[in-house]
């Protein structure tokens, strides 16, 4: 996100001087640009990790801040929740063995993290969007303790004037509000950097837009959030909604999201990428800019843009223009933020090596991809691949439409690999890592084809059994270093002993509700008890907040009142019971029963907020007994 320095919460005239700032950066950048002092010639690569850490019950574990204490490294920094780091790998000359020394360093740093996380009880889970991860994990107090992660969010909140809305659609539908922006720290990813000069940046940006659709979809790895199967790589939808900062008046007035693809080729230079992020789009987060780009360049020297690049950190393209200096000489590279983390770390490497030899490729076959490709293909293919993976249907060069596993086996892996043995990478990098994309493809298993198939076999088992079961694989797998498409599936041994697994109410509660709306007739009530035999129907508002409970027992007792009086239609509102006692998804599951037993009630709503979440009835109590008496004659003795 650029410059750390930020203040907090900007007056009026702050927010003018960085504004002021920030068209002094555009105007230093175009200078720059035509004194032609960036560096040219030399192709560098770079990648940064982002990852998930997680306790013994592979949930989230906050422990960031405690963490990078123990690391002192400064390749590990801050991400925005307290149960996130990033990982900033060492850039490379791309050419020799820079593939794999890559993945040397990407092994050495994650090995240092969980070994030191370890202390803290803790481990590290490399996952586009963690399953584990629930709502109550994204509340403001697992955000990191730094003032740019609080201007944002206060920022973004203000400009959007409501919550943030996330509505996907996959195998299963999840739409949902939230409060803050915490709801990007579900999103994890492995970003690669591409090292260009400024005469070629136009040209090979379009490439690297034009390529993204078809790399994502060989690289799936997150089709699972809040317990629902949504895209292959849901990532892309739930980012795009994440830290959406439109207001309504804006989203119908067309105004585009601050995650975008783009809608259009660039043309001429990488300054319209950055006019169009300026013009577009509001300053959310300000610094102190000590001094005048323009007087350092007069003085001979490169001024940091800092100005420009803390801008740039909060418009989020999927391919993103940055600016850096190395070694007193400017340079320009295009980001790719497209590729989930993990599965596992030869499988981000070979994404990666996918990536740039495409990148090194494809130029030599069309130099100008434009005249080949219409951008709203390359758009298209993008979100084709982010819902369906290697299932999409993909319109490539000259408009032809393929499938996308047809499209990489057969035309794309070709190219990459001319583009890697032109660029002089080592012979057996490049058979290693395309090797490996080559067999995920022709096996078909993504790291989401993996997880989803896991979650078939697992369907016996609670969601949070599911969930759990799948990180533990998912974290034993990456340690066999072994790539997804020679992954077995999870299976319950995976998540060991689980009396861990209903300990808390969250872990067992009903969340396939039927409900009911208080103007509703109580005949509906009562058919609904009678066709999905159930004995408590919560009672709930448009928006999802809990209002009362009708009950079996209460039926009874209408019926046996009306046998007598007269057939007017009654509401569930006549009926419903409002003194309710509730629950949380962390309640212990032993204070729960005692509620239950004290109070002499047959369900407990679980809300989060007074909005409705689940429930617990005497019937889930029963069949959690009789599973862990089961569990318990099975497993053995520990000291759970």
């Amino acid at each position: 996100m650029g410059e750390r320095e930020t203040v907090e919460r900007p007056e009026d005239h702050e927010l003018r001087d960085f504004m002021q700032a920030l068209i002094a950066d555009m105007h230093a950048l175009e200078k720059m640009l035509e004194m032609k002092v960036f560096e040219t010639g030399r192709r560098r690569i770079g990648a940064e990790q982002e990852l998930f850490l997680i306790d013994s019950r592979r949930r989230p574990a906050p422990v960031a801040v405690e963490l990078l204490q123990k690391l002192d490294d400064p390749r590990l920094v801050p991400e925005l929740a307290r149960f996130n780091l990033e990982a900033n790998l060492s850039p490379r000359h791309f050419e020799g063995r820079c593939l794999s020394e890559m993945e040397a360093e990407l092994e050495e740093v994650i090995a240092l993290t969980r070994n030191r996380a370890q202390e803290l009880g803790a481990n590290v889970a490399l996952a586009g969007i963690l399953p584990t991860i629930h709502r109550g994990d994204l509340s403001l107090e697992n955000m990191m303790p730094e003032a740019r992660y609080r201007a944002l969010n206060d920022t973004l909140a203000r400009l959007r004037g409501g919550k943030f809305q996330v509505r996907i659609e996959g195998i299963d539908a999840l739409e949902t509000t939230h409060d803050n922006v915490m709801l990007e720290a579900c999103n994890t990813s492995f970003q690669i950097h591409f090292q260009v000069a400024p005469d070629e940046f136009a040209r090979l940006y379009n490439i690297a837009q034009a390529i993204t659709g078809p790399v994502l979809a060989a690289a799936v790895n997150s089709p699972f959030f809040l317990g629902k199967r949504l895209w292959q790589e849901t990532r892309i939808a739930l980012f795009m909604g994440s830290i959406d900062s439109r207001s309504s008046a804006l989203v119908a007035r067309g105004l585009p999201p601050r995650v975008s693809f783009g809608d259009a080729w660039v043309r001429e230079s990488v300054m319209e990428i950055y006019q169009e992020q300026i013009a577009r789009f509001r300053v959310v987060l300000s610094a102190q800019v000590e001094e005048n780009p323009l007087d350092v360049l007069r003085r001979g020297d490169i001024p940091p843009l800092s100005a420009l690049r803390l801008h740039g950190g909060t418009v989020y393209r999927w391919n993103r223009a940055c600016y850096g200096i190395s070694d007193g000489k400017p340079h320009l590279r295009i980001e790719n933020r497209v590729l989930p983390s993990g599965p596992s770390i030869v499988d981000e490497i070979a994404n990666a090596a996918f990536f740039f030899g495409l990148m090194s490729g494809l130029p030599e076959e069309h130099q100008d991809i434009t005249e080949v490709m219409e951008f709203d293909h390359a758009k298209e293919n993008f979100l084709r691949a982010a819902r369906d993976g290697l299932d999409a249907r993909m319109t490539w060069l000259g408009g032809e439409p393929m499938d996308a596993a047809e499209l990489i086996l057969e035309q794309l892996l070709p190219l990459a690999k001319k583009g890697l043995e032109r660029s002089a990478i080592d012979a057996g990098d490049i058979e290693r890592y395309l090797g490996v994309i080559e067999a995920r493809v022709r096996s078909r298993q993504t790291g989401s084809r993996w997880a989803l198939a896991s979650l078939a076999k697992l369907e016996k088992e609670t969601l949070d059994v599911r969930e759990r079961t799948l990180v533990a694989a998912l974290t034993a797998n990456q340690l066999s270093g072994r790539p997804v498409h020679a992954w077995p599936l999870a299976t319950p041994a995976d998540v060991g002993p689980r009396r861990q697994s209903y300990r808390t109410v969250g872990q067992f509660m009903s969340t396939d509700l039927f409900t009911v709306r208080p103007e509703d007739l109580i005949d509906l009530a009562a058919s609904v008890m009678d066709w999905k035999r159930v004995r408590h129907v919560p009672v709930e508002d448009d928006e999802g907040r809990l209002l009362g409970v009708v009950s079996h027992r209460m039926l009874l007792r209408l019926l046996t009142q009306r046998a007598s009086a007269d057939d007017t239609p009654m509401a569930v509102r006549d009926v419903m019971r409002t003194d309710l006692f509730t629950v949380t998804r962390e309640t212990p599951t032993l204070d729960a029963m005692r509620i239950m037993r004290r109070q002499r009630v047959g369900c407990l709503p679980v809300v989060d907020e007074d909005h409705l979440v689940g429930i617990i009835t005497e019937r889930d109590l029963v069949e959690l007994s009789a599973a862990l008496l089961e569990r318990h004659l099975q497993e053995p003795d520990d000291d759970d």
